[in-house]
């Protein structure tokens, strides 16, 4: 993990820094929002947080593809994958114009 990365961990000592709540009840509620999340995710295929962006599964059909150390030909099976779009908002905070 680089140094760079903000931990479940990193979360809730930031949150409990801010409002100064017992530290074992804001990870309570960090586990809380994201199971709320992934149930979201996993039942409605998408997440929508106004501002941040947005989180969406879909499934992919299965798929021809090739085993790069033996160049064998196989087929992929189907899955569902998970992407993350930003806000408009947010992607123009990453990229001021000037």
């Amino acid at each position: 993990m680089s140094e760079n990365t903000l931990t479940k961990a990193d979360l809730v000592e930031r949150i409990h820094e801010k409002t100064q709540r017992n530290r074992s009840e804001v990870k309570h509620q960090v586990e809380d929002l994201l199971s709320i999340m992934k149930e979201s995710v996993k039942q409605d295929y998408s997440l929508l947080i106004s501002g941040f962006g947005k989180f969406e599964a879909y499934d992919k059909k299965s798929r021809r593809g090739r085993n790069p150390q033996t160049e064998e030909a196989i087929t992929l099976p189907p899955r569902t994958v998970c992407v993350f779009r930003l806000s408009r908002k947010f992607r123009s905070e990453l990229n001021p114009q000037g």
